[in-house]
């Protein structure tokens, strides 16, 4: 099995609202508006860093929250909407 390394799909783009204070995906057609540490996790997703890469780094950031079992769910999800590939 090959490792994923996850990246934003083509034409999605990852951008910070200064104004909102939060982190929003733009989408053809549309704008999801991140909550929480959305927008760390999407960072990660550069094509470089695979999926157990990511989580380990996140763990180091947030040492007390649930990464290893959130993170894979979260980046499956926004797979399958077609936002990462």
């Amino acid at each position: 099995m090959t490792r994923w390394c996850p990246e934003l799909a083509p034409g999605v783009h990852l951008r910070h609202d200064r104004v909102r204070g939060t982190d929003l995906l733009l989408l053809p057609e549309r704008v999801v508006v991140l909550e929480g540490s959305a927008g760390d996790v999407l960072r990660l997703c550069d094509g470089r860093h695979d999926v157990p890469a990511i989580v380990a780094e996140l763990s180091r950031r947030y040492p007390d929250a649930p990464v290893s079992a959130e993170v894979p769910e979260f980046l499956g999800r926004t797979r399958d909407e077609g936002w990462l590939r």
